[in-house]
């Protein structure tokens, strides 16, 4: 910079004269995702800065990046491209920075992606980004940390306030299907204690919070890969496995409402599991439950370790004691190889199971996967074209569902006002289903209301309050 100040001190003079930094987090990727974007909001607030719902106002954006599909990953490197490009040609004194899995993969490749880019930190180091920020504040930029490791303070680590939580029980993964880069990107599969998720979800209860949601990739697995009970802690239902165990324990708490957990595999899905959900008042009646593919071929490509025929066989042992469950899945199509044969399957077996719901996602390459070393033979224009089919026929099949509740009475979480409409108010049903409706009197977000249901679509329940 010519007859003046370095660029460098121009930044430190600007930000050394600013109190209350504003902090803006833009979350791409799944509900762990959005955890931890909490959970980074959380630590920099105990830090200082404020946090702010407003990109343009933001003195710092940080971009909390996925990276399980090629698509996700684009999203975020775009968005990064776009901040960056608009600092220099405003001349605003922006920082911005990435944090996540799709910095955890790419490491200091993200720097070559996005010239610029001030600091990115890895999957297990969100807790550094208040000290990455001073940093650039002082002119140590760019700033990287990649290095493996824990999420600390668990509990000091939420917003005050909200109705539903989050909650990590299991992070990381060690199934290794053959498409997923969880594992390189998370880490290994390790389990919370137990009577540290307690503490915490009675500290969010008691702070407001009437439903948590259990977090983990593969949560049935809670417990396995190492000791979350202290010896001698006994199960009142007699539950012996890690996961009813803790299920069991989190629903005595006083004052939840509902408890949900995600996302669960075949493998996991045991009559101790069924017991809870049909026993404990707080545990909804409602699985997410991956499918990914209807071919047993297929599947055995990316290494789900199961075949269709287990995969029935633990929902009808779901079903058998909660009838009215509702399962919710995923689907990948256009894995490598897969014939429209393969396909058909697929299709004739998410009829077969009756799902609630189901996310369908074409299939994308990810580096360093074993599924990346095969031909990627299926055009984008057949992908599209079977994601279409099972979308369209996925949502035929909602509606119908739906349609079954035309008339009859449901109970909702109530969430606040309608995001679409602000003059209507909205929640879901132990199901997982959304539901609008006009807001009851004197009906507060948190609690329980009952509403007939005078209309359905796919996705959506329309009522009037009771």
């Amino acid at each position: 910079m010519r007859g003046g100040l370095p660029q460098r001190h121009l930044w430190i003079m600007f930000y050394s004269m600013t109190t209350n930094l504003k902090v803006f987090l833009k979350t791409y990727g799944c509900q762990m995702n959005e955890r931890d974007s909490e959970m980074v909001s959380a630590l920099l607030q105990q830090a200082g800065f404020t946090i702010t719902d407003r990109e343009n106002s933001a003195d710092i954006i940080i971009v909390n990046t996925c990276s399980v599909r090629e698509k996700a990953e684009e999203k975020a490197v775009g968005k990064l491209r776009l901040l960056v490009a608009g600092r220099q040609k405003t001349r605003r004194q922006l920082i911005v920075g990435a944090v996540g899995c799709m910095v955890q993969r790419m490491k200091a490749e993200i720097f070559r992606k996005v010239p610029g880019l001030d600091f990115a930190l890895g999957a297990g180091r969100l807790s550094a980004a208040g000290d990455a920020i001073k940093k650039v504040i002082a002119g140590q930029r760019p700033i990287i940390d990649v290095a493996a490791g824990k999420p600390a303070c668990e509990a000091d680590t939420h917003i005050n306030g909200d109705v539903s939580a989050f909650i990590n029980v299991l992070y990381g993964c060690n199934r290794h299907c053959s498409y997923c880069v969880v594992p390189e990107v998370r880490g290994s599969e390790w389990s919370r204690g137990a009577r540290e998720i307690i503490a915490e979800a009675d500290k969010l209860i008691q702070g407001g919070t009437k439903e948590i949601t259990l977090l983990g990739q593969s949560i049935l697995a809670y417990g396995r890969a190492n000791e979350v009970w202290q010896n001698g802690e006994k199960s009142k239902k007699g539950f012996g496995e890690p996961f009813p165990r803790l299920l069991e324990a989190l629903d005595s708490i006083n004052g939840l409402k509902r408890l949900r957990f995600m996302s669960s595999h075949p493998s996991g899905c045991t009559k101790e599991l069924a017991l809870c959900l049909s026993e404990l008042p707080t545990v909804c009646p409602h699985i997410h439950l991956p499918l990914q593919s209807g071919s047993d071929r297929i599947l055995k490509l990316m290494n789900r370790g199961y075949t269709t025929e287990e995969y029935r066989a633990a929902v009808v042992r779901l079903r058998r004691l909660i009838p009215d469950l509702a399962v919710t899945t995923d689907i990948i199509v256009g894995f490598p190889s897969e014939t429209k044969e393969d396909f058909e399957l697929t299709r004739a077996f998410i009829k077969d199971i009756g799902f609630s719901n189901a996310f369908i996602f074409k299939y994308s390459p990810r580096p360093g996967t074993l599924a990346a070393g095969l031909n990627d033979d299926v055009s984008e224009t057949e992908k599209l074209r079977r994601n279409h089919v099972i979308l369209e026929e996925q949502n035929r099949h909602s509606l119908k569902m739906n349609r079954l509740l035309l008339g009859r009475e449901c109970e909702v979480l109530v969430e606040g006002r309608s995001k679409r409409n602000p003059n209507r108010w909205s929640g879901r049903t132990d199901t997982n289903i959304l539901a609008v409706f006009e807001k009851p009197a004197g009906c507060r977000p948190g609690e329980l209301v009952r509403i007939k249901i005078d209309r359905a679509e796919p996705q959506t329940l329309y009522g009037t309050p009771r």
